[in-house]
């Protein structure tokens, strides 16, 4: 695997280091020689949450706005998390279409670089890594055409007021974990590992992980950039306020959570909006334009989607699961 370099340190904004794994993956597509990238990066503080989150149910956008904390979506699934420039950000680029395999392989290649720093690392079976039993990375994944992609937190230390403050997470996300505050189940990788350094830290998740460097050019930069681009607009970062006079929420263990707003006529779904924390294997359209014009019956919703494997689209969910959570197991059909 080969570190993809900047050819200066200049400190960028969130959605530049986004921007430049998209690039990593052109890269990859153009170069039969290369099949996996790495890099990583340090933010001042940020949050950035999940494509199919609302950040209006993620982010205290006022404390954020009056602590000079930015905040952008990213175009994986996942939730919502901070970072600052005292934990360190990790992107895993791969040749695959296999999103699963490769976010397994990811996750174990980390815990095993944490082993050989003596630390008592594991992975869950969702989306972290975890230190005596207490998360030190949460990670997320997105598939581009034959390209798969990786990235995640890693906390070497961080201002935990702003974290507790800045993100809102769930009554019910918190209490699937079983704790009473964000606190009681993260830790922080200098607690263990001090007096080393952030930056020598960085140098060992380097050098243990991959095996050689590519710098990138002037003319890579400019490419980065024209494609930060995406993600700096208004209507990407707040996304559609979903129109809706009903509303579903809950959690499915091991898929993540959910909050669905429908806009029904007539008991009939004239729109439908599907948010969460969950992980998109695929195209949510394929779901929402499915049940356009359906009746909201659990009869005429599993027909409608009997066609597909949900499993396919949100990693985990099975068809039942879906139905059960619009509420319709308890409705006349």
């Amino acid at each position: 695997m080969k570190y993809l370099k900047l050819p200066c340190d200049q400190l960028r904004q969130l959605p530049f280091y986004l921007a430049m794994e998209e690039h990593a993956a052109h890269m990859l597509r153009n170069d039969n020689n290369l099949d996996e990238l790495f890099f990583t990066w340090r933010v001042r503080p940020t949050v950035i949450f999940g494509r199919n989150q609302l950040i209006d149910s993620e982010v205290n956008v006022r404390y954020c706005q009056e602590h000079g904390i930015e905040y952008y979506r990213r175009k994986s699934g996942g939730g919502c998390v901070y970072a600052d420039m005292d934990n360190l950000m990790l992107s895993y680029i791969t040749r695959s279409d296999d999103v699963t395999m490769t976010f397994s392989r990811y996750t174990h290649a980390i815990v095993e670089m944490l082993k050989g720093l003596g630390l008592n690392a594991s992975d869950n079976s969702r989306n972290d890594v975890m230190v005596d039993g207490r998360k030190v990375s949460g990670n997320a994944f997105y598939h581009l055409p034959g390209v798969s992609i990786v990235h995640g937190t890693m906390l070497y230390d961080t201002c935990m007021e702003n974290m507790l403050q800045a993100i809102t997470p769930s009554a019910t996300k918190l209490d699937s974990k079983g704790v009473k505050s964000v606190q009681s189940h993260i830790t922080t990788l200098n607690r263990y590992l001090s007096p080393m350094t952030i930056e020598e830290f960085q140098l060992h998740v380097m050098n243990t992980l991959c095996d050689g460097t590519i710098e990138l050019s002037n003319s890579d930069i400019a490419a980065i950039e024209e494609i930060e681009k995406s993600y700096l607009t208004p209507e990407f970062i707040l996304g559609n306020n979903p129109r809706c006079n009903m509303e579903r929420a809950g959690r499915i263990e091991g898929v993540g959570e959910f909050s669905i707003h429908l806009e029904l006529n007539r008991n009939i779904i004239r729109h439908i909006n599907i948010a969460g924390d969950f992980f998109l294997l695929g195209d949510l359209a394929l779901i929402t334009s499915r049940l356009h014009g359906v009746p909201f019956t659990s009869q005429a919703v599993n027909q409608a989607l009997a066609p597909l494997d949900l499993s396919h689209i949100i990693m985990g969910l099975k068809n039942q699961q879906f139905i059960d959570l619009l509420g319709l197991h308890n409705l006349v059909n």
